[in-house]
Order: C-alpha cells, then sequence, then structure tokens
C-alpha cells in the first residue's frame, strides 16, 4: 500500500487502556493490517507495544486476534538492514546455514571496506524468510530504531495487503519513553495511533514510568537483576534534569546522569558503578526537550512531585522535596532560605556576576542528606565554603563561581570539610580555587573517582596527584588559561594511577609531550587529546589503551560518560582557524585492545604506528581525516586487520588519501617483527611491504594503486607482498593485471604477482607485483 496512513487519536488512561483499544482497532479495521503505535505523543510506545504483544498471546480464543505465529523484533538499537534481518532470523529460529550466509557476507564487506551502516539484507535470506512465513498467520511487532519507516517485504516478511491474514504493529523507538518522534506521511502503513497526552493522567504518568522501567530491564542486556524501581527513579530524575536546569545553564548533565544516579543514592553497592553504566546505555534522552518540558509541566500540576523546579518568576515554596532545581537573579527573588533535611540533589543558578547571588551558611545547615550539588555563577568564600559540614556530598560542580570574603571563618581545620570525605566526583568549570585542589585537601579526598577541571590554570594540579586519589578513574583537564609547564613532578604524576581508566587532556595547546609516567597508567582505556597543538610526537602509551582521538580542530562541546569517543555532533564542524599543529609522529604501537581511533586535522603528521592494534578496519575517510603530510604507516601484527580504506563515498580517492611512501602490514597471529628495511638505493612513489593470512585485503592495495595510476606519477611502485593462506581467493586472480599496463613505471620493481595459493608460508621468498 502507498500513500498516507489514516490516524486515529484515542483517550487512553493507561498502559492497559491503550492495549485494549488495539485490540479493538484490529478487529474493527480488518483492512488495516500495517498499524502505527505513536504512545502519547511518543511517550510508553515500546512499552505499549510489548504489552499488546503479551496480550495477544493470551488470547487465542478470539478469532480475530488468534495467530499461529508472534514475532517481536526489537531493532530499537539500530545497526544496519542487515542486523535487522539478522534479528528476524534470531527470532524465526531458522537453521544457523541461515545466519551463517550474512556472518559471510559481512565478513567480505570488511575486506571491501563497506560501511557497517550501509549493510543491507540479503534477497537469499528473505526468501528463506518468506517460505517460514507465507504458510501461516502471523502477527508481528516491530521496534524500529532508525530515522526511516521500513518495508519490511524486503527482509521476507510477506507484504501486508488488504486482505492479508498477517497483521504488523510497529513504532519509532530508541530504547526509551522519551522519544519524540515527528512522523510524516507514512508510505507503507495503513492505520496511525495517537493517544491524547490529557487523557493519562499524573498517577498513570508515574505508572507508565515503572512500566517502562520493568520492560527496560526485562529485555536490557544485563539488566535482569537490577531493580526496575531503581531504574524507575533514574528515568524520573532524568525528566527533572530535562525540565529547567540544565536548558538554562547550558550544562552537559547527560555526561554526568550516570554520577548523580549513584551520588544521590538512587543506585547503591558495591557494583553501583556498573550498574549505573548499564542503565545509561539502556536509556535515550534524544527528544524534543520543550516537548518534555510542556508535558512534565502538565503532570506536575496534578500530583506531589518528589521534586520542586523554581524558575525566574517562579516563587519558593516549602515542602520535603528530594531535588531541587533553582534558576534565578538572586536568593531574594526565589524566597530560598534553607535547603530542607530530606534534600538530596541541589542544582542552583544565578545571573552571571551577580553580587546578591552569594551563599549564606545558614542555606546548608539541615543538608545531612544531600549527595550531589551543582553551583552556577554562585559566589560563596572559597576558604570556608558554605556547604563544607555536608558529610554525604558525593558529586560537586562549580561553574563559573567566584570567592567572597562573606562568611568567612577562624577556624578552618579537618573537620570543617566534612564535605570531602566521601566525595566521588568533583568537577570544576571556569573556577579557579586553588584551596579544594590544594595538597592539603587533596589527602582528604581519597574516596574521588572522578575529576574534571576546565577552563583554569590546569598544569600544575597534576604535579599534587602523585601519591593521591588512589582510586581515581576518569581524569579530565581541559582548555586551561595558562601554559602547560614541563617539570619532573609533572612527568611522576601519573606513576600511581594505576585505576585510571579515562584521560582528557582537551585543549592544552602549550602542551608539548605527555608526561613520561602516563605509560605507567595500567587501566587507561580512553586517551583524548584533542585541540594540543602543541604535542610533538606521541608514543609510549599503555597497552590497555582502547580509544584514542586526536582532533587538531579543537575540543568536543561536551563531555562523554563513558569510554566511547565524542560523536561528531559533539566535534567542532570545522577549524577555528588555520593552525600549525606540531605533531610529526604518533606511535599506538603495542596497544593491543586499541580498536577506535580518530585523528584529523594534523597537517604535519609524517608517521602513523598504530602496530600491534586491533583495529579491523582502518578507514581514511571517517577515522584518519585531513592529514595531508602523512608518508609512513605502520600496521605489523595487526592479526583483526581485513581493510584499509582509502576511497570517499563518490569514488574520488585523492581527495581524502594521503600521499604515504611507506605501507607495512603483517596480519598473522602474535607476530613481533622488526620493520622490514627500506631500499633506499631507488626513489619509488609507493613502497608497500605485507605479510597477510587473507589474500581478501588485496581489495585495499586495489585502492591504494588507483589514484596513482589516475596521476600518473613517473616514479615506480614497489609490492612486497607474501600471503601465508593456502586458500586461493578469486579476489587475487581476478585482480591479476598484465605488467603492459604499467609501461610508465619502473619496470625493475614490478614482476607478476604469483597466485595465493602457491605460498603455504613466507619462507618461499617475497612476492613482487601489481593488481
Amino acid at each position: 500500500m502507498s500513500g498516507p496512513s489514516s490516524a486515529r487519536q484515542i483517550g487512553c488512561m493507561s498502559v492497559e487502556e491503550a492495549g485494549e483499544c488495539i485490540d479493538e482497532s484490529i478487529k474493527s479495521n480488518s483492512h488495516k493490517k500495517v498499524i502505527y503505535i505513536n504512545g502519547w505523543r511518543g511517550f510508553g510506545a515500546s512499552t505499549v507495544l510489548r504489552y499488546v504483544a503479551a496480550l495477544l498471546r493470551s488470547r487465542r480464543t478470539v478469532p480475530e486476534l488468534c495467530f499461529d505465529r508472534t514475532i517481536f523484533i526489537d531493532c530499537s538499537k539500530w545497526k544496519n538492514r542487515r542486523a535487522m534481518q539478522m534479528a528476524i532470523i534470531r527470532e524465526l529460529k531458522l537453521d544457523h546455514s541461515v545466519m551463517a550466509i550474512l556472518d559471510k557476507e559481512d565478513e567480505e564487506d570488511d575486506f571491501k571496506g563497506v560501511d557497517e551502516s550501509s549493510r543491507n539484507e540479503m534477497d537469499s535470506v528473505s526468501e528463506v524468510i518468506d517460505q517460514t512465513l507465507s504458510v501461516t498467520k502471523f502477527v508481528m511487532f516491530f521496534l524500529n530504531g532508525s530515522d526511516n519507516e521500513i518495508d519490511v517485504g524486503l527482509f521476507g516478511i510477506p507484504r501486508f495487503a488488504r486482505y492479508s491474514k498477517n497483521i504488523m504493529l510497529w513504532t519509532f523507538t530508541r530504547s526509551s519513553l522519551t522519544t519524540c518522534k515527528k512522523v510524516g506521511e507514512l508510505s507503507y502503513t495503513h492505520l496511525h495511533m495517537d493517544f491524547v497526552v490529557s487523557s493519562l493522567g499524573s498517577s498513570n504518568f508515574l505508572r507508565l514510568l515503572h512500566q517502562h522501567a520493568t520492560t527496560i530491564v526485562e529485555h536490557g542486556l544485563g539488566m535482569q537483576d537490577i531493580n526496575p524501581t531503581m531504574v524507575a527513579e533514574c528515568l524520573l530524575y532524568g525528566f527533572f534534569l530535562c525540565y529547567n536546569f540544565h536548558i538554562a545553564t547550558k550544562l552537559d548533565w547527560l555526561s554526568h546522569a550516570s554520577n548523580y544516579w549513584i551520588c544521590d543514592a538512587i543506585i547503591k553497592g558495591d557494583r553501583a558503578r556498573d550498574i549505573s553504566n548499564t542503565v545509561h546505555g539502556q536509556i535515550s534522552w534524544e527528544c524534543d526537550a520543550y516537548l518534555i518540558r510542556k508535558e512534565l509541566e502538565y503532570y506536575m500540576q496534578h500530583m506531589e512531585p518528589p521534586f520542586l523546579v523554581v524558575k525566574e518568576d517562579d516563587v519558593y515554596k516549602e515542602g520535603p522535596y528530594r531535588w531541587i532545581s533553582i534558576t534565578s537573579r538572586n536568593m531574594e527573588i526565589s524566597g530560598f532560605r534553607t535547603i530542607p533535611a530530606t534534600t538530596s540533589s541541589l542544582f542552583l543558578a544565578f545571573e552571571r556576576f551577580n553580587h546578591s547571588s552569594i551563599l549564606s551558611n545558614s542555606l546548608f545547615e539541615n543538608s545531612s542528606k544531600l549527595g550531589v550539588l551543582v553551583l552556577c555563577s554562585c559566589a560563596f568564600n572559597f576558604a570556608s565554603p558554605p556547604f563544607r559540614r555536608c558529610q554525604s556530598l558525593r558529586f560537586l560542580g562549580l561553574d563559573h563561581c567566584t570567592t567572597s570574603k562573606i562568611g568567612e571563618e577562624e577556624n578552618h581545620n579537618h573537620t570543617e570539610w566534612a564535605c570531602l570525605y566521601n566525595l566521588l566526583v568533583l568537577d570544576l568549570r571556569y573556577t579557579d580555587w586553588d584551596e579544594i585542589l590544594s595538597e592539603e585537601k587533596m589527602s582528604l579526598t581519597a574516596n574521588i573517582t572522578e575529576l574534571n577541571i576546565e577552563g583554569v590554570r590546569c598544569w600544575q594540579y597534576t604535579t599534587q596527584l602523585q601519591g593521591r586519589l588512589p582510586n581515581l578513574q576518569r581524569l579530565r583537564i581541559i582548555r586551561p588559561t595558562c601554559p602547560w609547564v614541563t617539570s619532573n613532578d609533572v612527568d611522576d604524576s601519573f606513576i600511581d594511577k594505576t585505576c585510571m581508566e579515562i584521560l582528557d587532556l582537551s585543549g592544552n595547546s602549550y602542551m608539548k609531550t605527555l608526561p613520561a609516567s602516563l605509560s605507567k597508567a595500567s587501566s587507561l582505556q580512553m586517551l583524548v587529546l584533542d585541540g594540543c597543538d602543541g604535542l610533538e610526537n606521541i608514543d609510549q602509551l599503555p597497552s590497555s589503551l582502547k580509544s584514542f582521538s586526536f582532533d587538531g580542530y579543537g575540543p568536543a562541546s561536551q563531555l562523554t560518560p563513558t569510554l566511547e569517543l565524542p560523536p561528531k555532533h559533539f566535534r567542532p564542524s570545522s577549524a577555528e582557524d588555520e593552525k600549525d599543529i606540531s605533531t610529526s609522529k604518533i606511535s599506538l604501537e603495542g596497544c593491543i585492545e586499541l580498536d577506535n581511533l580518530f585523528v584529523r586535522g594534523l597537517n604535519n603528521l609524517v608517521e602513523l604506528d598504530l602496530s600491534g592494534t586491533a583495529i579491523k578496519i582502518l578507514d581514511f575517510r571517517t577515522m584518519v581525516v585531513q592529514v595531508p603530510r602523512l608518508k609512513r604507516l605502520f600496521l605489523i601484527g595487526c592479526k583483526n586487520l581485513r581493510a584499509i580504506m582509502f576511497s570517499s563515498e563518490n569514488g574520488n580517492s585523492s581527495k581524502v588519501k594521503p600521499d604515504l611512501e611507506v605501507l607495512f602490514i603483517d596480519t598473522r597471529v602474535g607476530i613481533v617483527s622488526p620493520r622490514p628495511s627500506i631500499d633506499k638505493t631507488k626513489s619509488f612513489g609507493l613502497q608497500v611491504h605485507a605479510v597477510v593470512v587473507d589474500a581478501r585485503i588485496a581489495y585495499s592495495f586495489k585502492q591504494l594503486l588507483y589514484p596513482y595510476l589516475e596521476r600518473g606519477l613517473a616514479m615506480g611502485i614497489y609490492f612486497n607482498i607474501h600471503i601465508t593462506s593456502s586458500l586461493v581467493y578469486d579476489v587475487v586472480q581476478v585482480e591479476e593485471t598484465n605488467n603492459e599496463q604499467f609501461d610508465h613505471y619502473d619496470q625493475g620493481s614490478l614482476q607478476q604477482l604469483i597466485p595465493a595459493g602457491k605460498y603455504s608460508d613466507t619462507r618461499a621468498g617475497p612476492t613482487y607485483g601489481d593488481f
């Protein structure tokens, strides 16, 4: 069916009522075979879909609702169309040989360098799926995590014609209650169902949160032992954060959501960090913030919320609030005097540089339960902060805060700084507070797991790390306001940081070398050097490193809460100015876990060594870009390597490929070998020395050679290639060519390529040739 779908708006107060309405629609609209469920303006759609799936399984006595088979396809975490076809195969429990077809195609696409997002379904597999389902009456439920409506007929699902016996119910979703997807015209959908927001009601809103939390726990990977009530609190806390404070202050609350949940004591126990990270990974907050705010205002009118939000013209109302957010010009307007004893999270922001925003000591006199405190543009006495006695404080965030002499006291002993004893996260942004980073105070913060310092004098604080903060896992020192000074103390600062997993030094443009002790950080998994323009060479990094980023365009706009590198939408879209970045060599040799890499805009980079890493596909279109002077690339001992992609999507490789002079590759398992010697007696445009286990990597060699053919270089191309596999792949034999095509090259360096099958190991000697 093509053309627009018909739409229905229904007043439903709960998931259960929504399920009954959908049942009735199925029975009364027998010709409406594909039904899109939009929930309450996007809210709760996936929860309703799962409820209806369970409901239909129990109603086999109703002819219209009786199906031979119920199929549930969860592609909420969208990868590509082929992954969706794999999900269908698993749901139908087809023979392993069917999945093997897709696995083999994936492997082939790895060697061809096909982008994962572009990998499509296979017709031969679609035929098997069609044969399986064409003889049965089924209902299909589909959670579509992509951005587009999908014609499931292409995947082998029999199409839902007007008189079909089958039905499909689906929704757009990204595993989130809050995904407000703007749905336009749907070409393959017959009925579009919306539930009226005002019909839900405040109590049912909370029920919906709990139901969605239960769904996340039941279907989320590794979440089966997590309490759904706790997840529901995390969801509600997220609503609270989206509602006002972080919109007004532009602070990136998402980077700290998992920290807030722990520090507010929503998530407790020995596994708190693992659980928090898992929950964070299962919830997406990609949504329309305005819609969330308007809908939450409606719900809050009809219930006693556990939190209070005070905006500019609001008046503070006393109450036993658990979470409080205040954005105002000054304390007098808000009428805020003392934090309730029940409050565990406080977010407070005043107009910047307003002298009436000074915090009094009395504000925190009852704050025995305060676990999260975030202050923006506030003033207080740095020598004697008003929150110093808050012994439950675990998260302290300060943004553009200044010191004031008001409230200064004579007694500044350790007992007056109880706020530091249980502190887990310290986040300082453009707040120059030397006192809290002094050696004396840092000795009180042994429990800190995360330290973030942005926009102040940074380098000297690293000298105070040695022997302190033994549990530090994440350290970010970014965008300093003064030059980095190299000293022995700085070099030794990471000697004992064996727990550190994330190090972000973005924006340290004056730093010329990395601290020598960084190699001792044996648990380091992510290193971010975006905007470190002055670095000359990078080497001797710990073998535990999994992710590395060096973006010459500058630091990302937001922190990333996990070990994932900053996504594209957080990175600068272009360089602010033409920078002459010093870095000429990057060596990640021996980082055996490294499989995530982003290097961009390094105009003086000459050598890149990825030897011994876990890189699978090295893509010069997305991973290493705008490195025009790169001459030497080393991939020795890269057993996982399947492809090196040089070509751009439009086929013009010269725009993205650096002018390499030397490429060394060795994909044998466990190989540790010296670099092959370079023949300096002859001048070549390109030398390739390779020992490869799988001949299919020849796809990459073909791409590498084409630009030289296109430009007609007079200098020769030298290939020294060993293929150790005993298998003969068509790709090698098909690509063999006659030397007559290369008459304009130095013929002394080119011989006929010998087929891969003639070598069982590399002792037979080198192979020279052309593709």
